[in-house]
This record gives C-alpha cells, structure tokens and sequence, in this order.
C-alpha cells in the first residue's frame, strides 16, 4: 500500500505562487508515476502534471504548461519519494483542491493525466488564488 501526504496549499492572490509538496512512503517501488490532480465542486477530477518516478520524464496540461513545474526527490529509491509542485504566476482559474497520486502504468500505453489510471491518492490540500 502507498501512503500519499500532500502539503502546501494555500490562498495567494494572481500572479503569485505556491509549492505543493507530496511525501509518499512505504512500498513506492510498486508504483512508476505519481502525479498531481485537481478538481472543484462539480467538475471531474483533471490532470495537471505527471512525472516518471527516478527518471525525468514529466507530462503537463496545456492550462498550466509554462507555468507550473513537477519535480521529484527520489534519493531514497523505492522506499519514498517526494514529488512537488511549483506553480508560479497563478490564476484565479487554479483555485482547487489539489491531490497527489501514484500508480504503475504501461509505458506508451496508458494517459499520464487520466485520473481513472491512478491507484493511490492523497487526501488532497485546497489552493485559492484571489483575483
């Protein structure tokens, strides 16, 4: 089972940032993505960013592309694994509650920002940009 804690999140008016960090811990080895999601009240959960554990292979939706960046500590490798979230010049648009989740996907195969693709979600942390 992997264990996903999101941190970060806050309110910041547009133009600013903020940095989401997601801990993963125990088992990690069995996943080979994680990735960070949003969703608000009524609306589908959407892929914002995706990133291939230990290597430096990332995914981005075109709303957030030049904008947000994904990264990764993976220096303790196949027992944790820290992904973040760099979003810089926000827009009230970002306004969500953002969650971090890990899966092992077929490489080439299977959508990196297709939420129905993850296994293991965090409990998510709210991000509100203020016009």
């Amino acid at each position: 089972q992997v264990h996903l804690v999101e941190s970060g999140g806050g309110s910041v008016q547009a133009g600013g940032s903020l940095r989401l960090s997601c801990n993963a811990s125990a088992s990690i080895a069995i996943t080979n993505i994680m990735g960070w999601f949003r969703q608000i009240p009524g609306k589908e959960r959407e892929g914002v960013a995706a990133i291939w554990i230990g290597v430096s292979s990332t995914h981005y939706a075109d709303a957030v592309k030049g904008r947000f960046t994904i990264s990764q500590d993976n220096s303790q490798q196949n027992t944790k694994n820290t992904v973040y979230l760099q979003m810089d010049s926000l827009k009230p648009e970002d306004t969500a509650m953002y969650y971090c989740a890990a899966t092992r996907l077929r490489v080439g195969y299977d959508d990196p920002l297709d939420s129905t693709n993850y296994n293991y979600w965090g409990r998510g942390t709210q991000v509100t940009v203020s016009s």
